[in-house]
Parts: structure tokens; C-alpha cells; sequence
């Protein structure tokens, strides 16, 4: 069982950063791939980011490569989202997530429960 809590989401103003954390519970965190999700009102759930177990491989969405980066502290059961040079279609809910594996399509199956950000124009 894993339970994952985000934190960091806010109000910003257009080109502006934040950084999001998720805290994760759980002995198999250093093992599991970790990801970030978006929603924005009346779009559907989109991916964002994943980084592997051991933080050493990572994969972006197009629309926030350059832009964002993850990583992960699995002393501390940490993953984060460094947003930089945000913009208003980055206003979203954001959500952490874990699966077993980093490559293939294979389900995240525990989810946090998101994290507004949004940013003004």
C-alpha cells in the first residue's frame, strides 16, 4: 500500500515558478516509478512527467520539456515538480502518482489527491 500527499500548488503569475512535492508512505517507494499528472477544468487528465526508481531516467510530456523537471529523494520518500516559466495553460490540478514499472503502459495504481496551480495571464 502506498499513500501519496502533494503539496506546493498556488497562484503565480504568468513566467513564474513553483514547485510541487508529493510525500510518500510505503517500504517499496524506492522501487516504484513516480509520476505527475495534470487536469484542467473540463479537459481530461494528462500526463506530465515519471521518473524512474532510481532517479536516474526521466520522461516529460512535450508541452513542459524545457520547462519542468522532476526528481525524486528516496531517503526521504520524496518526489517534486520544479515548474519553470509557467503559463495560464499550465493552470491545473496536479497529481502524483506510483506504478511498478517506468517503461510500457502498465496502470499507476495509487494516486494522490492533487494540488491546484494556477497561473495568471
Amino acid at each position: 500500500q502506498v499513500q501519496l500527499v502533494e503539496s506546493g500548488g498556488g497562484l503565480v503569475q504568468a513566467g513564474g515558478s513553483l514547485r510541487l512535492s508529493c510525500a510518500a508512505s510505503g517500504r517499496t517507494f524506492s522501487s516504484r516509478t513516480m509520476g505527475w499528472f495534470r487536469q484542467a477544468p473540463g479537459k481530461e487528465r494528462e500526463f506530465v512527467a515519471r521518473i524512474s526508481a532510481s532517479g536516474g531516467t526521466t520522461y516529460y510530456a512535450d508541452s513542459v520539456k524545457g520547462r519542468f523537471t522532476i526528481s525524486r529523494d528516496n531517503a526521504k520518500n520524496m518526489v517534486y515538480l520544479q515548474m519553470n516559466s509557467l503559463n495560464p495553460e499550465d493552470t491545473a490540478v496536479y497529481y502524483c502518482a506510483t506504478r511498478p514499472t517506468f517503461y510500457g503502459n502498465g496502470p499507476y495504481d495509487y494516486w494522490g489527491q492533487g494540488t491546484q496551480v494556477t497561473v495568471s495571464s
